[in-house]
């Protein structure tokens, strides 16, 4: 009767094992020892906080400071314009005396001659010129000598022509069988002159403003002019005509 009482205990604990969901699986020796390995094998993962890296700053480049460059100033040139220039030719006078015919020594003389210029022009306005001439070759027995100092106003029509006036004081005398003259008097005259120099302005300050007139370049050039040598009341008429060429300095 006992027995059946622990058989009885038995079946209603293993009952109340079953309905608990309790497992009466006999759990062997080795299987106990594998799991306590396996415990001891499992190693928890560290789960570590993210953490943001911190950004890499650029480099950065230093530009080396120049340093100044002391340039010295250029020196500029001045150029000073130099009006002198000088001429030569040749002169054709005409002397025609002021006596009433019949008298002695009437009539027209022509000669011909050199002539020699000389001055300085200030601007291409205005100038001042020295001349002289003298006849040599006679058509009819007489000489001429003259010379004087002249104002002379230009007009540039070109960067290469002026158009000049003669205004002056002038010494006149003649020779010959005609009637003679020695007159210091006003003399007058016109003219045109053609640079043939090419006019370049240099590098430089110039003494005035570089307009390529009024001999401001060295070189050549050519003139042509009509000169009343005596203006004077009941004086001969004494005409020259000149052609020649210039060199500007």
């Amino acid at each position: 009767m006992r027995n059946i009482k622990l058989s009885l205990i038995a079946l209603m604990a293993m009952s109340s094992l079953s309905y608990a969901g309790g497992d009466l699986t006999v759990v062997t020796p080795y299987e106990i020892e594998d799991a306590v390995m396996a415990e001891e094998a499992y190693v928890e993962p560290i789960i570590e906080e993210y953490v943001e890296p911190t950004p890499i700053p650029e480099p950065v480049v230093i530009e080396p400071t120049p340093v100044p460059v002391v340039v010295p100033p250029v020196p500029v040139r001045n150029i000073k314009a130099n009006g002198f220039y000088a001429g030569l030719g040749i002169a054709a006078t005409r002397y025609k005396s002021n006596c009433k015919t019949g008298c002695k020594g009437s009539g027209t003389d022509k000669t011909a001659g050199v002539m020699a210029r000389a001055g300085y022009d200030f601007n291409k306005y205005v100038g001042i010129e020295a001349r002289g001439i003298r006849t040599n070759w006679k058509a009819d027995g007489g000489t001429v000598k003259h010379a004087g100092l002249f104002i002379k106003p230009m007009v540039p029509v070109s960067d290469a022509t002026n158009i000049y006036g003669l205004v002056g004081f002038a010494k006149t005398t003649t020779q010959g069988r005609m009637q003679r003259t020695d007159a210091e008097a006003l003399a007058l005259g016109a003219g045109i002159e053609v640079d043939l120099s090419a006019d370049t302005p240099k590098d430089g300050r110039y003494g005035r403003t570089f307009d390529g007139m009024g001999d401001q370049e060295k070189g050549l050039g050519v003139f042509a002019d009509y000169e009343r040598m005596v203006v004077k009341s009941g004086s001969p008429d004494l005409d020259a005509v000149s052609v020649g060429v210039t060199y500007d300095f």
